[in-house]
């Protein structure tokens, strides 16, 4: 949709921005330039430099940087903690990147309704300390905690919590958010219900920097869990493991979390660490978290869990019941991607129903015997949303082989299409919480219907006729 840019950035523009928010906060050296070129995918096109890099500090300013760039037809791309994996906060148009880094204060912690009041420039780990120093909980946890909440809210992201409590989207109660002409509105606030015309709130979270800036937002929190426990169970095979799932959902146990991963990632991340995943059986391994309010309630459950997978194939079940061991447990899980990384070419974020979980990973077994690749996968087994690396390595002896690019490169490609084919066929979509953004959005018509695409694009159309806000994201 940046067809009808056509603005160039010149030295009125420049000394535009830098009497709205100040010399200081605009970059147009290219060594200052160049840490705005990416995000934390391993995919990456050269050359995606902004002209100029804006750190506005305030809605106002916001707004006003908007309503010059409209006027001129410049891009503006929308950047929070560039902790993204599908390059959506990648100016490939160039124009401005909007840093909203300085707009980074914890407004208000309203105790009575439960909510906290952020600009979107909050980190995930400042958020998390402030609610939990005053005895509250967001059960949200996507990864990166230097993510902020703009780009968290524009992604909808998710995390391995997303089973039980949902994702950033169910916790969201109102948004502040600058339109693309520099008008402001307040979809949304403290209330619960909302029955008053089109949910507009819901249409900026998750819509990728491309219909707004999101400046500002409104969080449901919760009262902490008492007790926290994490169960690491192993298993021969993936298929057993996965089988296990809807056992533990049919008993009527709701479990935080339940995540799978095999033992070749794990052994790579310990090395990585220099950290030890408590079990040393198994080809396979859940993880599953399960909180409650008593200490006796966590036990029962923990009982009921592993009586149940103990008879279904389970090899041994290790409780980490300690906030340190489960602290240990769930940093080699998030720390999986960091340790493969350098030789990961993408990552797929399909996500299926929980009942098509085991075919789908069967499908990715099939797959990667067909094309003689190492794809290893992890995910949320509870959510169905599955991670997928495509590898431009071998897995030899507990060590990751690189393997020439020029020699897989095609049966990549045909590994990634038969998988998202295969998701969409099972009822799922590309995308469970990375986001379509730069990387993905060539394979949008193979998870979507011709008709939703279009109509997504009307919306685009309509909210940002000039085609200035975060262009080439989604859709062309």
């Amino acid at each position: 949709m940046g067809g009808q840019m056509s603005g160039k950035i010149d030295s009125a523009v420049i000394n535009g921005l830098i009497s709205i928010v100040g010399e200081n906060n605009v970059f147009t050296c290219k060594e200052e330039l160049a840490g705005y070129t990416y995000d934390e995918s391993v995919c990456r096109l050269p050359d995606c430099f902004p002209e100029v890099v804006v750190r506005p500090g305030s809605t106002e300013e916001v707004s006003y940087i908007l309503r010059l760039a409209n006027a001129h037809r410049i891009p503006v791309t929308p950047r929070g903690g560039g902790t993204g994996l599908a390059g959506g906060c990648v100016p490939v148009y160039g124009g401005i990147v909007l840093s909203l880094q300085r707009m980074n204060r914890f407004i208000e912690l309203d105790r009575k309704n439960q909510v906290a009041v952020v600009e979107a420039g909050v980190t995930l780990a400042e958020f998390i300390r402030e609610v939990e120093k005053e005895g509250f909980f967001f059960p949200p946890h996507p990864g990166d905690e230097g993510a902020m909440f703009g780009g968290m809210i524009a992604t909808n992201a998710g995390g391995s919590r997303a089973v039980k409590y949902g994702v950033i989207r169910n916790y969201v109660r109102g948004l502040e958010v600058v339109l693309p002409d520099g008008r402001v509105i307040n979809p949304g606030g403290k209330f619960v219900k909302n029955s008053t015309g089109y949910n507009l709130l819901h249409l900026f979270i998750g819509s990728e920097g491309t219909l707004g800036v999101i400046t500002r937002a409104i969080i449901q929190v919760m009262n902490r869990p008492t007790f926290l426990r994490t169960l690491v169970i192993p298993f021969n095979s993936i298929d057993k493991a996965i089988d296990n799932v809807p056992l533990i959902f049919d008993k009527g146990i709701l479990p935080m979390a339940v995540e799978f991963t095999t033992r070749d990632v794990l052994e790579l991340t310990e090395r990585y660490l220099n950290l030890t995943w408590p079990s040393r059986q198994g080809d396979v391994q859940l993880m599953v978290i399960v909180d409650s309010a008593s200490e006796e309630e966590l036990g029962k459950l923990s009982d009921e869990i592993a009586d149940l997978v103990l008879e279904n194939g389970a090899l041994d079940v290790f409780v980490a019941d300690t906030p340190a061991k489960q602290d240990e447990v769930l940093k080699i899980r998030s720390n999986i991607y960091e340790a493969i990384k350098k030789e990961t070419v993408d990552i797929l974020d399909i996500c299926v129903p929980r009942s098509e979980i085991a075919g789908h990973v069967r499908k990715i077994q099939e797959v990667a015997k067909k094309y003689v690749l190492w794809l290893p996968v992890f995910g949320h087994t509870g959510d169905g949303n599955i991670h997928t690396h495509l590898m431009k390595a071998k897995y030899e002896d507990g060590q990751m082989v690189p393997v020439a690019m020029e020699e897989i490169r095609d049966k990549l490609e045909a590994a990634r299409q038969e998988l998202i084919k295969d998701g969409a066929a099972r009822g799922g979509v590309i995308s469970g919480e990375h986001g379509i953004g730069l990387y993905k959005k060539g394979y949008l018509p193979l998870s979507l219907q011709a008709t939703q695409i279009e109509l997504m694009k009307r919306i685009k159309q309509a909210l940002d006729p000039a085609g200035i806000m975060n262009p080439g994201k989604i859709f062309d």
